[in-house]
């Protein structure tokens, strides 16, 4: 039977190999982990549909390959000896149980495997500290300081040396276009070749909710920015609803969604992943920023599910606690209509209606939307309706109840 690349996220097209997590002559149970893949959005294994004997790979590590391909093949032989021992249980879809080869099976995410790959480090040899034996993130970096093979260390002396020995020009290096990248990059142009985007700039006076989020941490009630942020999108989402929405073309209809399902862009080693913290307009701020702080965790871990990153109807990115980043001209996350990005903030003067000069904590916003969808007179309304109830957050929780 041959076990084939399905799609495993909203609109995928194509993913990478980034290992077999099984050889020829294995054999395998249903649902064991097969090919471990990564698309623009999460690393997933693909398990074996039925239970048989290893066959031929049809595709190679490291190769980008479309969905519907064939990615090896499994022989459905009931007659198979030397079954494989195991005292645990088959690993369901999605799940990061690594299996290897006849005689065990690593437990061992597929970030933590990524680690050890990039160490040289063979994970078969890391003892695991987790529960069941689980081979973690710090198990792998405590092998590569404590490991006293010369194997490991010697292409790293070598490096440096040939490094130290260089002059002249130094060689430009290259990096691969493949992978999470690729995928992006594809996304982002399908994007802004079919999407007419308009931007939207606004000042959001932050300096109330800045003392008030210091109140709250000085009750032991530390709340994020972020969290703020998304539930008075929501407030604004409510009112004004053209902006949680997507065009469907050929039906000729905009789809208006009662459900905020908000995307928050998380910055990762592999580029950008957004996961999405599910009806917000339901949720308190405090379980919006517990919730949104387990998926950052997971996004940087390379851990996110497929339910994780699906669905959204709006998308928000904060880069301002980068620093820097005065505005954007941010690309909407296509079928979505809008996505609003939050830059730095800095104390400037301002003039009151009664001519006073003040220092406030400014920060800047910027907001794109779909101009076949909506227009800029609503993306106005809709940025002065947030700053409002940023500019007061007793106002944002009155809102809430």
């Amino acid at each position: 039977m041959e076990v084939k690349l399905h799609d495993i996220g909203e609109g995928m097209t194509e993913a990478d190999i980034v290992s077999f997590l099984v050889k020829p002559g294995d054999v395998v149970q249903a649902d064991t982990p097969v090919v471990e893949v990564q698309t623009d959005k999460m690393t997933a294994e693909i398990p074996s549909p039925i239970a048989g004997i290893v066959g031929e790979y049809k595709v190679k590590q490291g190769q980008t390959v479309p969905v519907g391909t064939t990615l090896l093949i499994i022989k459905n032989d009931h007659h198979a000896e030397k079954p494989i021992q195991s005292t645990l249980a088959p690993a369901p879809h999605y799940q990061d149980v690594n299996f290897h080869s006849q005689k065990q099976r690593i437990l061992a995410s597929p970030y933590t495997r990524k680690i050890a790959r990039e160490n040289g480090i063979e994970i078969e040899k890391v003892i695991g500290s987790g529960v069941s034996g689980r081979i973690i993130d710090e198990d792998v970096y405590r092998f590569i300081e404590e490991s006293n093979d010369e194997a490991v260390k010697e292409p790293i002396k070598s490096v440096k040396q040939e490094s130290s020995e260089q002059s002249g020009p130094q060689l430009l290096v290259s990096i691969p276009f493949r992978g999470r990248r690729k995928q992006i990059a594809a996304k982002m142009a399908q994007s802004i070749n079919t999407i007419p985007h308009c931007t939207h700039f606004e000042e959001i006076d932050v300096t109330d909710l800045i003392l008030f989020r210091k109140e709250l941490k000085e009750l032991d009630r530390d709340i994020s920015a972020t969290a703020f942020f998304l539930k008075a999108l929501s407030i604004c989402l409510k009112e004004f609803p053209i902006f949680n929405a997507k065009l469907d073309e050929d039906k000729e209809i905009i789809i208006l969604s009662k459900e905020h399902h908000m995307g928050v862009a998380v910055d990762t080693e592999d580029g950008l992943i957004v996961p999405v913290i599910r009806n917000t307009e339901r949720k308190s701020i405090r379980t919006i920023h517990l919730e949104m702080k387990e998926l950052t965790k997971k996004a940087i871990a390379n851990r996110l599910n497929v339910k994780d990153i699906t669905g959204g109807t709006f998308t928000i990115s904060n880069v301002g606690p980068l620093g820097g980043s005065i505005g954007a001209t941010p690309i909407i996350q296509q079928p979505q209509v809008a996505l609003v990005s939050f830059h730095k903030t800095k104390k400037m003067p301002v003039v009151t209606d009664d001519d006073q000069i003040i220092i406030r904590s400014m920060m800047n916003l910027s907001m794109s939307f779909d101009h076949r969808v909506a227009d800029g007179g609503n993306a106005v309304r809709f940025t002065n309706r947030f700053a409002q109830l940023i500019k007061d957050p007793k106002m944002l929780i009155l809102e809430m109840v």
